[in-house]
């Protein structure tokens, strides 16, 4: 991690589970990070706990990634204020109960899709714009997917949704970011982080009662991932790392 050292990282959906332990794993090893989250004051209870010496160099920004415009108006503030990000770490998603063929969910369906893939590509934009302005070659870019972007669970009585569509698009997504890099002959990288179920606030306590004995992943778990891939040396891409917890049967 040592070319990482007071170099900046924004982890969008900072304001709990795997982004909130991204922000603490990034910052205790060196790294100014920025955490976004639509919910300010749980950024602000993330950075009070934090020790005075990793609080000093963590920063927060309200931010819902699914408004275009606020994506490009913070990334200009982290531009301006920190002098721009090097990695980014996009972990903002949601997850919505009922079917798809549910009448009346149109909402339902459109802010999952703003979410979970458009605000994935707009802040990897203007991400990589702030990189390609600077000149910053070894930028990485970190997506966090799912095992359901690569298989839709069939779960009896549950339907997922859009969630498991939104994460396929990521996986084609992800390969397109990395051809496009490539196109702007640059060193960026790209990593997609599949975890299985994880014991984040995506579990609501209905579905902690339906599945009281679904192996889980710790936020922990992920974050750790997340620092890995982005510590690999020059040569090495990890385009795509799935994470199970034992006795996943998905």
């Amino acid at each position: 991690m040592d070319r990482w050292v007071n170099r900046v990282a924004v982890v969008t959906g900072a304001s709990s589970g795997i982004g909130a332990a991204c922000c603490r794993n990034l910052v205790a090893k060196g790294m100014i990070v920025v955490g976004l989250a639509r919910r300010e004051n749980r950024l602000q209870e993330l950075k009070a706990s934090l020790p005075a010496d990793q609080a000093k160099r963590f920063f927060t920004h309200q931010c819902d990634v699914s408004i275009e415009q606020n994506v490009i108006d913070t990334f200009a503030w982290i531009d301006q204020t920190l002098g721009g990000a090097d990695v980014l770490v996009n972990n903002a998603g949601v997850a919505r109960r009922g079917a798809v063929i549910e009448p009346g969910n149109s909402e339902s369906l459109l802010a999952t899709l703003k979410t979970n893939v458009l605000g994935v590509a707009w802040c990897t934009r203007e991400a990589f714009q702030s990189q390609k302005r600077r000149q910053v070659k070894d930028g990485h870019v970190v997506i966090i997917n799912s095992i359901a972007g690569h298989a839709v669970p069939n779960v009896p009585g549950v339907s997922s949704n859009l969630y498991s569509p939104s994460k396929h698009a990521i996986t084609a997504l992800t390969e397109v970011l990395r051809q496009e890099f490539q196109m702007q002959n640059t060193q960026a990288k790209i990593t997609s982080i599949s975890p299985g179920a994880v014991d984040t606030e995506i579990f609501d306590e209905t579905a902690r009662l339906r599945f009281p004995d679904l192996p889980m992943l710790h936020a922990e778990d992920v974050a750790d991932a997340i620092a890995y891939c982005i510590q690999t040396p020059p040569n090495v891409q990890i385009h795509e790392l799935t994470i199970k917890p034992i006795g996943e049967k998905f």
